[in-house]
């Protein structure tokens, strides 16, 4: 029996997403091996957003995590996490939500990103009026330009600033956060070419900063999963993949080098044969991500020699070459291109062990809200 077909699936709804828990207990396992230990670890939530698998990681002595969002950040906490840096600087309304999910939940350890000094005055003017310290990393763009304070001499004057606690007493600095997850070359020398040549110019405030005695040390945050297996090579690093807990067509064809295994996949049932050669599949743009282009959403596990014909918010028609031996309702499997917001196109999911369904899963964060 091939390992992704499940013994129950015709009780079973489409389209819909599997959750193979053994295939993520592996990915975990070679994630912590990678790093060297499960201390180095700092994994990014955002793919999954569901806390039974925040607490295997926690079994495996995972103990600090990443997060996009206040409610991931909240989910992390709920499922038992001590330690939640959310990856991005809050601005706005959020600064106060921030504050309330503190007063909240007062045991863990939150920390967000910043990387200018007019967020810093908010975020200090909010937590100084509660009196309550907050912590902060300085986030670094090192080649993405999607966000990040540039490096160079006023990346090290804005971490003084950040460090010397007289501008901003309640925000304290512990250290920077630095995401190359643009760098996605397939051969491995290549990527890793690339990643330390775009943060050789870190390194060099990294010592700097060490060498003046008045500063504590930093800690350093990089990387996504297409850095993982370059930045575990630096001893001095935290590593915060993500992607690889689930893992995907994209990463599993562009980084050949990671042992990750596919553990979601997607379940869909052939709805209709509109013509000699066509089908249809209720894998529409609702059940799929689809922000790349039709041919790169989806791929077929159980379905040989197809072309993608088209695709709509319910529908997704193939042109197929064994027509006449598919039936309607028949099980389709998939693994998609990109499983991060796939898994976010779902309210819940179906959790497979010993090829079996045994339950469902709530992806309860990829509400914009849970409590606060």
């Amino acid at each position: 029996m091939d390992w992704y077909k499940v013994k129950n699936e015709s009780t079973l709804d489409t389209p819909s997403l599997l959750i193979f828990k053994e295939r993520v207990q592996h990915n975990i396992e070679n994630m912590v091996k990678i790093a060297g230990s499960a201390d180095r670890l700092l994994p990014h939530v955002k793919t999954y957003k569901m806390k039974e698998i925040v607490q295997m990681q926690l079994g495996k002595g995972i103990s600090k995590f990443k997060a996009a969002t206040i409610a991931e950040a909240e989910m992390t906490a709920m499922a038992g996490a001590k330690f939640v840096l959310i990856a991005h600087q809050l601005v706005g309304a959020k600064i106060e939500r921030l504050q309330k999910l503190i007063e909240k939940y007062p045991t863990v350890h939150f920390a967000s990103l910043i990387d200018s000094e007019e967020v810093a005055q908010q975020m200090h003017q909010v937590f100084a009026e509660k009196k309550q310290n907050f912590y902060v990393f300085i986030d670094i763009n090192n080649a993405m330009d999607r966000s990040g304070h540039l490096l160079g001499d006023s990346l090290l004057e804005f971490y003084k600033v950040l460090a010397d606690k007289v501008h901003y007493p309640y925000l304290i600095c512990e250290g920077f956060h630095l995401y190359d997850g643009n760098f996605r070359q397939s051969n491995f020398e290549e990527r890793k070419q690339a990643i330390n040549n775009a943060y050789l110019p870190f390194q060099e405030m990294i010592n700097q900063i060490e060498a003046n005695s008045l500063f504590p040390k930093p800690m350093i945050i990089c990387g996504g999963t297409p850095a993982f297996t370059v930045h575990a090579l630096r001893q001095d690093v935290y590593c915060s993949p993500g992607t690889c807990l689930i893992s995907d067509w994209g990463y599993g064809e562009s980084l050949p080098e990671q042992p990750f295994e596919w553990a979601g996949i997607l379940l869909s049932r052939v709805i209709s044969k509109p013509k000699i050669g066509y089908i249809t599949l209720d894998l529409g743009h609702k059940a799929v991500a689809s922000e790349n282009p039709l041919d790169k959403r989806v791929k077929f596990l159980n379905l040989p020699h197809y072309k993608f014909v088209s695709q709509s918010e319910e529908h997704l028609v193939l042109e197929v070459e064994d027509w006449e031996n598919i039936k309607i309702g028949q099980i389709i499997y998939g693994v998609p291109y990109h499983i991060c917001p796939t898994i976010n196109l779902y309210n819940e999911v179906y959790v497979v062990e010993k090829q079996e369904v045994i339950g469902n899963w709530q992806v309860i964060a990829r509400n914009r809200k849970i409590t606060v």
